[in-house]
C-alpha cells in the first residue's frame, strides 16, 4: 500500500503544474505550487499513517475547517482555489461532506484557465449529482463552452452533458450538440454521441426526431464514434426490434470487421481485436434475429468466426465465447452451430477454474430449455457442484436444477433448495430462493401433506425475509380452492392440524409472517377438525397474544381469528377473558378489538351474518363512486356549498389571486440555446403578454451585444393587477411499470436415464454410487425421446394445485362529463400501467398463419442477464431446425394510410371491376377514413380493414371476404386484449353465414386505454374449412387515431391551462418554408387536429383531446427561427406523446 501511496504522490507535481505559466523554477507561481502539493501529499501521508478511524475524523475535519476559510477568502487566487479543489475532491472520496465548496467549483469551471476549468469541471462532476439545484448556474458555462472553438473545452463541457446534465436543462443544449455530431474532429463526435445516449436515457422523446443522425454515426469514418452509437442502438433495440431490421446487414458487417483484425491496434486488448465491441455487436445481433430466420441466416458465417477466433485463454475472450453461445441460442438455431456452442459450454463447465465453471452453469442453465440433453450429459459435474465450497456456484447449481425441475424430480430439488436455505445467512439468497421453491412447490406438489410441509418450511426459514406475496398466494390458494370440494377440505383440514401441532410446542420462535398465516388459517378452517375443542384452539390463541415477541401487527390477525372461531361458538371462557384483558389495554388498536369482539358477541346472529363460513373470496362490488353520498351532497349545494375543487386547482387559484411579490428563485426556460420570452410559470397564456421564466440564459447565445436597449426578451412583471407571481412546477416523474416475472410452467413425462453396466457398477465406489443415485432423481424426466418440459416452457402435465378462481372479474364502466366540472381524477385510468398478458398457445390441429407485425410497445424491459428466446416456446429443437420456412404477409403501417374523401363515382367504378374488393357503406363514406388495405388473407379467406374517423372514436371496420365458391359457416372474429387499447363493445364478432364470393363486415370502437406514439391491437379469425383453420392479424394504431380538435374560447383556455399540472417545454427548429407562425399553426391543425383556440402576434395557442374526453392544451411562440412549444394535460404522457408528433410533423414539412 505505501508503494501506491508514494507512486501517487510522485506523480501530483505534474498533474497539478501541467501547462500551468510560471511553474518553472523562476516563475511566479512556483512556490506557492510547490507549497499546495506539499499539503496535498503531507495529507495523504498522514491518512495513511493513522491507525483508527476516529483520529482520521479529526485529522479530515480539521483540514476542512482550513480549506473553508481559504476558498471563502476574498485574497484567494484561481491557482490557490485549484488546489484547494484538489484537496476537497480528495476529502469527497473519503466519504466527508464538504458542501461549502460546491458553488466555489462551479465558479473555478466559469472563471479560469484550461486547467482551473478541468479541475472545476471534475470537482462538479464529483461532487454534484444531476437533480442538485446549483446545475443551474452551470447552464451558461456549458453553452458557452459549447461553442467555443477551444477543443478541449469543448470536451470538458461535453464530458460534464453526459454525466450529470438534468432532463430539464437539455432543451438548451440540444441543438449545439447535434452541431457537434458534425465536427471535423472525432473525439467531439463521439462524446457528442455519448452526450445523445445519456438524453436518450433520461428523456428518449426529446431526440426521437435525430435518429436519422444516429445512423450517420454508425456509418462514420472513425470507429470510436461508431462504436459509441452502439449503445444507443442497443437500447432502441431492445425497445423495439422490428424497427431496424435493415440494420442487421450493417451491424454484420461490422462485426466481420471487427473480428477480421480491420480496426486499429489500438482497440485490441490482450492481442484480441475491439473485444468489447464484439460483445455489444452480440447482443445486438441477438436481438435483431429472433425468430426471424431471414435475419439470423446472416449472422450465421460472422458466429461461426467469432467461435473459431475466440480461442486465446483469457478471460476476454470467455466473455466473447458466452455472449455467442446465448446468441447461437436465441437466434433461429442452426445445427451446426448448435454443435459448437454445445461444446464451448462443456469446456466450461469441466474447468477446474471457479470462474469459468460458473459461466459454464450460466450457459448451461440459458440453454437447458432448449437442449436438455446438455444437462444429461454433464449430470455428475452438476452434482458434484451441489457440494462446492463456492456459494456462488452453488447457488447457480440450485437455479440450473430449478430450471429442469418437474413433477418426477420436485421432491429431490426442493430438499437440496431447503438444505442450502438453512445453510446459508446471505439476505438476497433467502429471498430469492423462497420464492423459486414456493412456486414449485405450488405447481408440483405430490400430494397435501408434502405441500403443507414444505411451506411450512418456507415460512419458518425464510422468516421475514418471505415477500409478502408469498404467504398471500398461499392463502388465495387455501381460500379459492381447486375444482375438486372434497380435495380442498383435505388440505385445509391438515393445514389446521400441522398449525396446531405448531402451536403446542412451548418456547418455540416462529416468524411473524408465520404467525399471521397460522391465524388466518385457523380462524377460517379450523371448524373442519370436529375432534378438536374450538375451546382449545381459542386458549392457544390467547396465550399467543401474551407472548413478548409478538408485533402489533400480528395480534391485530390473531384478534382477527378469534373473532370468527367465536362467531361459530355459543358461549367461550377464553373469549370474555381475552375481552376483559384487553378491554384496559394500552394498545388501542387491541382495545377497539376487544371493544369490537365484545359486542358482536351480544349478538350472535349479527356476528354470524357478518362473518360467514369460508367467505373470504365471496363476490364484492365496491361503488368506487361513492355514489351512496349523492344525497348529501346534493343536500350541502342545495344549501350554496362551493363545488369540489382538487387540491392543485385550489392552489392555483390562490396563487392568481395573490398581490404578494414572489421571492422564489429564477428557473431555466425551456429555450435551447436562447431565452426567447417564455412563458409565465402559472399565468394563464390569454392573459397578459408572456414573459420569459428566467434570466439565468436570458440573451441569445452567439449574438453580440448591441448599446440600444433591447426589450424583446425581458419578463413582463407588472400588469393592471399589480406583479404577477409565478410558481414552480414541480411534478414528480411518470411511474416505471413495474415488470411481471412469468411464473413457471410445469413439466411434462418423460424416460429414465441410461442405466449403467454391472461392469461398471461393481467399481466405483461408494460415494459415487450415491452420486448416480442422485443423478437419477435429480434428472429423471430429460431426455431426447421424452416431452421436455421445462420452466418456463408451455406446460403439458396437469398441474397439481390448480387454482379455480371464485371472484368474478366485474367491470365498471363510466361515463364521463363535461370537463368544467370534473377532476383530474378523472383521467386516472390513463396514468395506470396495465400488466402484459402473454399467452403461448398450444400446438394443435389449428393451421396458424402468422402476419409479421412491428413490435412498437413504449416499455420493454430486459433486465434479465439470460432471456428465453421466443423462437423455442412452440416447438422444440428439432422440429425448428427441419422446418426452415416463415410465411408472412405484407406489413400494415399506419404510415401507409392516405386520408381521402372519394367520391362515389370512382368507388362504383372500382366495385364493379373488381367485385370482392369491400367498400364503406353511405353512412361512413362521408366521413373521414382511410383506405381499405389488405390485413392478411389464406386460401379461403381474406382480412380487409378501413380507419373511420368519428368525433367520439375510432371506428375499425373490418371486412372478412369468402374467396371460396363453397358458403362458410360460424365465422368468429375475436380480438385479443391490448395493453394500450380498448374495445369498447364486445372483443368478438360471429357471422354465421358467409356465401360464396361475398364480402361481410363487423365495426368495433377503439380508445386509447394507455398512451403510446405506436401500439399494435392483434386478433384472429377462426373458420371451418377442412379442417379447423386459425388466421392471426394485427392491426397498426398510432395515437394520432385518437386525437380529435378541442374547440373552446380563449377565456375557457385561460382558466383551462391554470387547472393542468403536467406540462412539457420543447424548441424546435423552423424549416425556410416555415418562416412565419401562421404557416406553422396550419401545419399542427393539418396533420394533428388541433384547434387554433387564438393567435396574438407571434404567440398562438391551440387545443385537443385524446379521446374520450382528455384535454391538451398547447402553447406556441416563434423567436428567432425557433417554435416553442408548451404542452399541458391532466395525463403525464399526452404532452410527450404529442410533442414527438409535432416534431415528427415540423420535421417531415
Amino acid at each position: 500500500m505505501s508503494d501506491v501511496v508514494e507512486r501517487t504522490l510522485s506523480v501530483l507535481p505534474g498533474l497539478l503544474g501541467q501547462h500551468d505559466p510560471g511553474a518553472g523554477p523562476g516563475g511566479a507561481g512556483g512556490p506557492g505550487r510547490a507549497s499546495a502539493t506539499s499539503r496535498l501529499g503531507s495529507l495523504i501521508r498522514s491518512i495513511t499513517a493513522l491507525t483508527s478511524k476516529h483520529e482520521e475524523e479529526k485529522l479530515i475535519q480539521q483540514e476542512l475547517t482550513s480549506l473553508k476559510v481559504a476558498v471563502s477568502a476574498p485574497t484567494t487566487t484561481l491557482r490557490l482555489m485549484k488546489e484547494c479543489m484538489v484537496r476537497l475532491i480528495y476529502c469527497e472520496m473519503l466519504g466527508y461532506e464538504a458542501s461549502f465548496g460546491y458553488i466555489h467549483a462551479i465558479k473555478l469551471a466559469q472563471q479560469g484557465n484550461l486547467l482551473e476549468k478541468r479541475v472545476g469541471y471534475l470537482a462538479v462532476s464529483l461532487f454534484l449529482h444531476e437533480n442538485h439545484e446549483l446545475l443551474l448556474l452551470l447552464v451558461n458555462t456549458v453553452v458557452k463552452d459549447l461553442q467555443s472553438t477551444n477543443l478541449v473545452e469543448v470536451c470538458m463541457a461535453l464530458t460534464v452533458v453526459s454525466q450529470i446534465f438534468p432532463r430539464e436543462m437539455i432543451p438548451a443544449v440540444l441543438p449545439l450538440i447535434e452541431d457537434k455530431l458534425q465536427h471535423s474532429k472525432e473525439i467531439i463526435r463521439r462524446k457528442a454521441v455519448q452526450a445523445l445516449y445519456k438524453f436518450y436515457l433520461i428523456a428518449p422523446n426529446q431526440v426521437q426526431h435525430i435518429h436519422d443522425k444516429f445512423r450517420k454515426a454508425l456509418c462514420d469514418r472513425d470507429a470510436g464514434v461508431m462504436a459509441a452509437s452502439l449503445h444507443i442502438y442497443l437500447q432502441m433495440i431492445k425497445e423495439n426490434s422490428s424497427g431496424y431490421k435493415d440494420l442487421t446487414g450493417s451491424f454484420v458487417t461490422i462485426l466481420k470487421q471487427v473480428v477480421g483484425g480491420k480496426l486499429p491496434i489500438d482497440f485490441n486488448y490482450h492481442s484480441v481485436p475491439a473485444p468489447w465491441l464484439q460483445i455489444q455487436l452480440l447482443r445486438i445481433l441477438r436481438l435483431l434475429g429472433r425468430d426471424d430466420p431471414r435475419m439470423s441466416e446472416l449472422m450465421y458465417d460472422v458466429l461461426d468466426e467469432s467461435l473459431r477466433r475466440a480461442e486465446i485463454n483469457h478471460n476476454i475472450t470467455y466473455a466473447i465465447l458466452s455472449e455467442c453461445v446465448q446468441t447461437i441460442y436465441t437466434i433461429y438455431p442452426n445445427s451446426e452451430l448448435l454443435e459448437k456452442a454445445a461444446k464451448c459450454i462443456g469446456k466450461f463447465v469441466l474447468s477446474p477454474k471457479i470462474n469459468l465453471k460458473y459461466l459454464g452453469l450460466k450457459a448451461l442453465t440459458y440453454v437447458i430449455q432448449q437442449d436438455p440433453n446438455l444437462a444429461l450429459q454433464h449430470q455428475m459435474t452438476i452434482i458434484e457442484c451441489l457440494d462446492h465450497p463456492d456459494p456462488i456456484v452453488k447457488r447457480e447449481t440450485l437455479e440450473l436444477l430449478y430450471r429442469i425441475t418437474n413433477g418426477q424430480n420436485v421432491i429431490v430439488i426442493v430438499q437440496k433448495m431447503l438444505d442450502y436455505l438453512k445453510e446459508t445467512k446471505e439476505e438476497y439468497a433467502i429471498i430469492n430462493l423462497v420464492g423459486k421453491i414456493a412456486e414449485l412447490a405450488e405447481k408440483y406438489a405430490p400430494n397435501n401433506e408434502w405441500f403443507i410441509q414444505t411451506m411450512n418450511a418456507v415460512f419458518s426459514v425464510g422468516g421475514d425475509l418471505v415477500h409478502t406475496d408469498i404467504p398471500n398466494n398461499f392463502l388465495r390458494l387455501l381460500a379459492e380452492g381447486f375444482d375438486d370440494g372434497k380435495e380442498d377440505d383435505k388440505l385445509r383440514m391438515y393445514a389446521v392440524k400441522s398449525y396446531l401441532a405448531l402451536l403446542e410446542e412451548e418456547d418455540a420462535l416462529y416468524p411473524q409472517k408465520f404467525l399471521q398465516v397460522m391465524s388466518w388459517v385457523l380462524g377460517e378452517y379450523s371448524s373442519l377438525v370436529t375432534d378438536v375443542d374450538p375451546e382449545v384452539i381459542l386458549t392457544k390463541l390467547h396465550s399467543l397474544l401474551k407472548k413478548t415477541f409478538v408485533t402489533s401487527e400480528t395480534k391485530v390477525w390473531i384478534m382477527a381469528a378469534v373473532t370468527k372461531i367465536a362467531s361459530r361458538t355459543s358461549s367461550s371462557k377464553a373469549v370474555d377473558e381475552l375481552i376483559q384483558e384487553f378491554s384496559n389495554s394500552l394498545d388501542t388498536c387491541m382495545r377497539q378489538y376487544a371493544f369490537e369482539l365484545k359486542n358482536l358477541c351480544e349478538d350472535k346472529a349479527l356476528m354470524k351474518n357478518l362473518l360467514p363460513f369460508d367467505a373470504s373470496c365471496s363476490d364484492m362490488v365496491v361503488d368506487a363512486s361513492l355514489s351512496f353520498l349523492d344525497g348529501f351532497v346534493a343536500e350541502g349545494l342545495g344549501r350554496g356549498a362551493a363545488p369540489y375543487k382538487p387540491h392543485h386547482q385550489r392552489q392555483e387559484e390562490k396563487l392568481s389571486q395573490e398581490k404578494a411579490l414572489n421571492f422564489e428563485p429564477y428557473r431555466l426556460s425551456f429555450a435551447s440555446s436562447v431565452s426567447s420570452s417564455g412563458i409565465t410559470g402559472r399565468q394563464s397564456p390569454t392573459g397578459l403578454s408572456f414573459g420569459s421564466d428566467t434570466s439565468v440564459n436570458s440573451a441569445e447565445t452567439g449574438h453580440k451585444e448591441t448599446s440600444t436597449l433591447k426589450l424583446e426578451g425581458v419578463r413582463k412583471l407588472w400588469g393592471k393587477e399589480g406583479y404577477l407571481p409565478k410558481k414552480e412546477n414541480k411534478e414528480g416523474k411518470e411511474k416505471e411499470p413495474q415488470t411481471v416475472s412469468c411464473g413457471s410452467l410445469s413439466a411434462g413425462q418423460v424416460g429414465d436415464p441410461p442405466a449403467l453396466r454391472s461392469d461398471q457398477v461393481a467399481s466405483i465406489s461408494e460415494e459415487d454410487k450415491e452420486k448416480q443415485q442422485l443423478a437419477s432423481t435429480l434428472f429423471i424426466g430429460l431426455g431426447s425421446n421424452a416431452g421436455v418440459s421445462l420452466m418456463g416452457k408451455a406446460d403439458t402435465a396437469t398441474q397439481k394445485f390448480k387454482r379455480k378462481s371464485k371472484i368474478n372479474e366485474i367491470q365498471h364502466s363510466e361515463e364521463v362529463s363535461d370537463f368544467q366540472n370534473s377532476t383530474v381524477s378523472d383521467f386516472g385510468p390513463l396514468l395506470d400501467t396495465v400488466p402484459i398478458n402473454v399467452e403461448d398457445s398450444e400446438g394443435s390441429l389449428h393451421t396458424r398463419l402468422r402476419k409479421a407485425s412491428l413490435c412498437s410497445s413504449d416499455i420493454v424491459e430486459d433486465n434479465l442477464a439470460f432471456e428465453m428466446p421466443q423462437s423455442f416456446k412452440k416447438s422444440g429443437l428439432d422440429e425448428r431446425l427441419s422446418d426452415n420456412r416463415l410465411s408472412q404477409s405484407s406489413l400494415f403501417a399506419d404510415s401507409n394510410i392516405e386520408i381521402f374523401q372519394p367520391s362515389p363515382s370512382a368507388q362504383c367504378e372500382s366495385a364493379s371491376k373488381t367485385p370482392l374488393v369491400p367498400s364503406l357503406p353511405e353512412e361512413l363514406e362521408e366521413l373521414t377514413h382511410s383506405e381499405v388495405v389488405e390485413l392478411c388473407q389464406s386460401d379461403a379467406l381474406a382480412l380487409y380493414l378501413c380507419k373511420v374517423w368519428t368525433d367520439d372514436s375510432l371506428l375499425l371496420t373490418v371486412f372478412v371476404s369468402n374467396k371460396t365458391t363453397a358458403v362458410l359457416n360460424a365465422v368468429n372474429l375475436v380480438f385479443e386484449e391490448a395493453e394500450h387499447f380498448q374495445i369498447l363493445e364486445s372483443p368478438s364478432h360471429q357471422f354465421p353465414v358467409i356465401e360464396a364470393k361475398s364480402v361481410e363486415r363487423c365495426q368495433k370502437c377503439v380508445w386509447m386505454g394507455k398512451i403510446c406514439s405506436q401500439g399494435f391491437l392483434s386478433g384472429s379469425v377462426n373458420y371451418q374449412s377442412e379442417m379447423e383453420m386459425h388466421l392471426d392479424f394485427s392491426i397498426t394504431l398510432s395515437l394520432m387515431d385518437f386525437i380529435r380538435p378541442m374547440e373552446m374560447t380563449t377565456e375557457d383556455f385561460g382558466k383551462l391551462w391554470l387547472s393542468l399540472s403536467n406540462d412539457v417545454k420543447q424548441n424546435i427548429k423552423m424549416s425556410s418554408s416555415q418562416g412565419s407562425l401562421s404557416a406553422a399553426l396550419n401545419t399542427l391543425q393539418q396533420k394533428l387536429k388541433l384547434h387554433i383556440v387564438d393567435v396574438i402576434g407571434n404567440e398562438g395557442i391551440l387545443a385537443c383531446q385524446l379521446l374520450p374526453s382528455v384535454p391538451c392544451l398547447l402553447h406556441c411562440r416563434t423567436h428567432s427561427g425557433m417554435l416553442a412549444l408548451w404542452f399541458r394535460s391532466p395525463c403525464s404522457a399526452l404532452p410527450d406523446g404529442l410533442l414527438y408528433q409535432c416534431q415528427k410533423v415540423m420535421e417531415e414539412s
